[in-house]
């Protein structure tokens, strides 16, 4: 298996204990509904451990969750309420748009202020080497201390400037230095420490939550491009100042951005399409195909048109499915035949997780399906359907046979009710009915024409 490392190329997969990889990616903060372009990242790599599961890998995959932060607290501030009230409600949104993405394969979500003393320990030892110092309003990171700083994203230490989620502040050392602990402000959280009570920066928290469970480095660190400078960078500055080893993890994974309009798509830019909205008129099974069917490095152009065409060949697939389902009975008989062709999608997958070579490769098999389907007998019927579960097992794009068909006459009739629900202004009772219509495989759209459906 070979995987592109950010930092040194494309490499042979080693993992540091035989059989055993630990996979930490950075998870959001939680101040807000995720926006598309997040919601990629976490398809990806909940693509990725499943598909190392099934190759034999014993996967621990964890996810930190930032839960006080500076637009925490602000968006806190804006509606009058407690930072914790605001981490909690968006934390509970973000799990509940995991589930119905089908991302279940994290083994712990870490929230940052669990790890308060993990956190105070990382700045002690850190300070004790002289990596910290102190200023009026924190404790910063020197980065001129740490050679390397910069390898990862190819920065030039003498053109980093502050900004950008690195603290202004005129009595740093170097503009670049960014803070481990930030000294306490009138109305805003606070945890007792050495240095004075305050709050932890954002990079010292990830560091500390990973060391807790997989020590001074790890298999792979994963997360989207955008968050390798400062992030990223100072994560490593950070461990390797404190362990004095080559790297913090052996392998750096990054989701390429979302593009809206021909402009990154980011809440600072206010052109975002949230998660939830997109959920509204696309099953899990088309949000999923639309995403991993695109190389995850590169930048992903994002659009209703897009979407629709992804959708469209997705069908493809779904309708062959469904006609081997029911002609599929019986044993396999053409088990050998198969694994060769599942060792040729393997071959994909295992060259950087190449998943739209893997899809390109895999519609091929679909089309040769579609057109012996009715000449084909049961047994092979039942390989090419063993083919698409073992692909759905990490892909999740099916909708598999548990999911039974409704009819036509039942959506109308449910789609009715619906409509009388938001007439009436119950809008939780209809929103329950467009979910309950969504896990059966049907979508609905509001238009000013009226509702429209579709079956998936």
């Amino acid at each position: 298996m070979l995987i592109k490392d950010t930092m040194k190329g494309k490499r042979d997969f080693r993992e540091l204990h035989l059989g055993r990889v630990n996979m930490f990616v950075c998870g959001p903060t939680v101040y807000d509904i995720p926006h598309v372009g997040n919601s990629r990242v976490y398809v990806f790599f909940d693509m990725v451990s499943k598909y190392l599961r099934s190759r034999g890998y014993s996967v621990f995959y964890l996810q930190n969750i930032t839960d006080i932060d500076d637009k925490i607290i602000n968006r806190a501030r804006e509606e009058g309420s407690d930072y914790r009230t605001v981490a909690d409600r968006y934390y509970t949104i973000y799990m509940g748009i995991m589930r119905k993405l089908g991302i279940d394969s994290v083994n712990l979500y870490a929230r940052a202020t669990l790890y308060m003393d993990e956190i105070i320990s990382q700045i002690t030892r850190l300070e004790e080497k002289g990596y910290v110092y102190r200023t009026d309003d924190g404790l910063y990171y020197r980065i001129r201390k740490f050679k390397d700083y910069g390898k990862l994203s190819g920065q030039d230490m003498d053109h980093i400037e502050a900004g950008a989620r690195i603290e202004v502040n005129e009595s740093k050392e170097d503009p670049g230095d960014f803070a481990v602990w930030k000294f306490r402000k009138p109305g805003e959280p606070y945890w007792e420490s050495p240095w004075g009570d305050g709050r932890p920066g954002w990079h010292i928290e990830d560091t500390a939550i990973t060391e807790s469970y997989f020590g001074q480095s790890y298999d792979i660190h994963g997360g989207g491009s955008d968050l390798i400078f400062p992030h990223h960078e100072a994560e490593i500055a950070q461990m390797r100042a404190i362990s004095n080893l080559p790297y913090l993890a052996e392998y750096w994974m990054h989701v390429g951005m979302l593009n809206i309009n021909g402009n990154k798509m980011s809440k600072s830019l206010k052109n975002f399409v949230t998660i939830e909205e997109v959920m509204n008129n696309y099953s899990k099974e088309e949000i999923r195909f639309f995403f991993l069917n695109s190389g995850y490095r590169s930048t992903m152009i994002f659009s209703e048109q897009a979407m629709k065409e992804s959708s469209e060949s997705l069908k493809r697939l779904q309708s062959a499915y469904d006609k081997l389902r029911t002609k599929a009975t019986g044993m396999s008989a053409l088990e050998t035949n198969l694994t060769n062709i599942k060792e040729e999608l393997e071959k994909f997958l295992d060259n950087d997780f190449d998943t739209r070579g893997f899809f390109a490769h895999f519609m091929d098999i679909t089309t040769n399906i579609n057109r012996k389907i009715d000449e084909m007998d049961q047994g092979t019927a039942t390989a090419y359907l063993d083919l698409f579960n073992w692909m759905n097992s990490f892909m999740g794009i099916i909708r598999e046979a548990h999911q039974h068909e409704v009819s036509d006459k039942l959506i109308e009739d449910i789609v009715s009710l619906r409509n009388r629900l938001r007439t009436e202004k119950m809008f939780q009772a209809a929103d329950s009915l467009r979910e309950i219509l969504k896990e059966n495989g049907i979508m609905i759209e509001d238009r000013e024409s009226g509702t429209e459906w579709r079956k998936l």
